[in-house]
């Protein structure tokens, strides 16, 4: 399991077009991808899940990966967080 803490920079925080660009990027991997805010844990594999857990401008998430490609998961997850989600 590798995990990597990351604040969210998008203005809007994960609506449904950021939001459906990180499903996109962590369904490309086979390593369960999940992150945790607060006390909440969500699958980032999961467009309502994503959805629902409210992300929102300069929130920190913590992405979790575990998983035998967990290491180029985190690593794709995060770069597209930190690249602002396309937005």
């Amino acid at each position: 399991m590798v995990c990597q803490k990351v604040k969210i920079k998008n203005p809007a925080g994960l609506h449904l077009r950021p939001a459906g660009k990180l499903c996109d990027e962590a369904i490309k991997y086979r390593a369960k991808i999940s992150f945790q805010k607060g006390n909440a844990t969500t699958n980032a594999k999961s467009l309502l899940s994503v959805l629902a857990a409210s992300v929102k401008y300069n929130d920190e998430v913590e992405i979790v990966c575990e998983g035998e490609d967990e290491k180029e998961a985190l690593e794709g997850v995060v770069a597209l967080i930190q690249s602002g989600l396309g937005e």
